[in-house]
């Protein structure tokens, strides 16, 4: 896939599977098909853990989550090290666009997960809030912050 993002490039393994690209996603330990928004979904896997600091080891993807008895799968979601969610990542295709119904979703997957900050990406704009889970007001901030800071709140 070579379409350009807004994130810094990592040598994903790449290979062919009955006709099909897959692409080897580090935190499911597994090749996954090759679409556009697992392109995005893991290079900003690799941009949390390379850049930010986040422990691969505290971060699932397609997390299921169970909103109005239905049940959805959040892109990403990075914990601390007692286990409570502390972030959610929305995944877009590179050519969708970001809009208050991206958040909206962000923010249900979230209802239930109680993480502090939310992030959407379609790989080209990202936008990170931190969420104030007593009013559930949002803040948007000017940059993602490090996992570090994200567990001494």
């Amino acid at each position: 896939m070579d379409t350009e993002l807004n994130l810094p490039p990592f040598e994903a393994l790449i290979k062919e599977k009955e006709g099909q690209s897959v692409i080897f996603d580090t935190i499911r330990r597994k090749y996954v098909a090759l679409t556009p928004e697992e392109w995005v979904r893991q290079h900003f896997i690799n941009f949390l853990i390379a850049y930010k600091g986040f422990p691969n080891g505290l971060m699932a993807v397609e997390q299921k989550v169970t909103i109005n008895r239905m049940s959805q799968r959040v892109d990403i979601v990075a914990y601390n090290r007692k286990g409570k969610p502390i972030l959610v990542v929305e995944c877009k295709a590179p050519d969708v666009k970001l809009t208050q119904a991206t958040i909206g979703q962000a923010a249900r997957y979230n209802l239930q997960l109680q993480a502090g900050y939310l992030i959407i990406t379609n790989g080209k704009k990202h936008f990170c809030c931190r969420i104030n889970l007593q009013n559930s007001e949002y803040e948007v901030l000017q940059r993602i912050p490090d996992y570090q800071e994200l567990v001494e709140e």
